[in-house]
């Protein structure tokens, strides 16, 4: 009966290492990506390759050898395949944009308003000839970058179509600070015919509606280069290795004094990309200072809150948890 059972017991953990075996090779096969894939082929091969040499005589320095370099092969053909992807990947999404030490991003930092005035020159003179800032208006410049005054003077510059009068009929009129940037174009159809099909967008959010904004925005306007050998840039666009594809529409509109300050600040190609962007930052979050503010205020607030709430604590469990219980037995 013992042997029996034996034999039984044997037969079992057989049968379980056998369903073992086949679960863990179905859940290999299932995880395997294609460079796992190549390197067990490779693998394979030369075990394939060693054992039929070992048939033949036995393992030799020679076939260690040739296994080895089977190996190695497998190996920089899987990184030659990474490698392709990234750049397919560099050239479909643009190249990585580096970080820059923008002076309003620490967590107490403020924007710098000369900066702001700046980039709101360069945006007027540079810009707005194909870009549009349709959710921001004159009074928003207010206490910002302009004084009122100086704001209205800006307003008065544009003309605005507004209507009907006494007799229904539209009629023009001067800006005022109520007003929103103007468009350079009527419609969308406009845009594009005037610029050979491709669209400008709005710029009120766009360091916000790019992945990186501040970054991208800089890298791309100071980022033109000559396309690299083998790259060919069809009539039209220009070779940017930021934009997405590597050709863009919009030709490079950043140069060394383009335009002269009101301030006197020289206008490099760099100075100017950093105001605009500033100035771009701003409109798309003209409450950042603001908020910051409110958060370091309740900070401050909710911190008094808990060196009371702990004082209180302290002050009413202590004797609670001081006090010293005698328990007597006897009596």
């Amino acid at each position: 009966m013992w042997g029996a059972l034996r034999r039984k017991c044997g037969l079992t953990t057989l049968v379980s290492s056998l369903n073992h075996d086949q679960t863990s090779e179905k859940l290999v096969s299932m995880a395997s990506t294609p460079l796992i894939n190549s390197f067990t082929a490779a693998k394979e091969d030369a075990a394939a390759f060693t054992s039929k040499q070992n048939q033949n005589g036995g393992d030799s320095v020679g076939m260690k050898s040739l296994k080895a370099l089977v190996l190695l092969g497998a190996g920089v053909s899987g990184l030659f395949g990474f490698a392709g992807i990234a750049a397919a990947d560099e050239a479909e999404h643009g190249l990585d944009c580096p970080s820059y030490p923008w002076p309003h991003r620490g967590i107490l930092s403020s924007y710098d308003h000369a900066s702001i005035r700046r980039g709101h020159q360069v945006f007027q003179q540079v810009c707005a000839s194909c870009h549009s800032m349709s959710l921001v208006t004159y009074r928003d410049l207010v206490g910002v970058a302009y004084t009122e005054e100086e704001a209205k003077a800006l307003a008065a510059e544009i003309e605005v179509e507004d209507g009907p009068n006494e007799e229904g009929e539209m009629f023009a009129r001067p800006g005022k600070l109520s007003d929103r940037f103007p468009k350079p174009y009527a419609n969308e159809q406009a845009a594009r015919f005037a610029n050979g099909g491709a669209y400008p967008p709005d710029l009120s959010l766009i360091t916000k509606a790019r992945h990186n904004g501040q970054n991208y925005v800089f890298s791309l306007l100071t980022g033109y280069r000559d396309p690299p050998a083998g790259v060919s840039i069809r009539e039209g666009l220009y070779y940017n290795p930021y934009f997405p594809g590597g050709a863009i529409a919009m030709p490079k509109m950043l140069n060394d004094g383009a335009l002269e300050y009101e301030d006197g600040t020289p206008a490099t190609e760099a100075q100017m990309g950093k105001d605009v962007v500033t100035f771009l930052s701003w409109a798309a979050e003209p409450e950042m200072e603001e908020r910051k503010l409110m958060g370091f205020k309740w900070i401050f607030i909710f911190s008094l809150a808990l060196l009371q709430a702990g004082f209180y604590r302290r002050w009413k469990w202590a004797p609670v948890k001081s006090r010293k219980m005698i328990l007597d037995v006897v009596n």
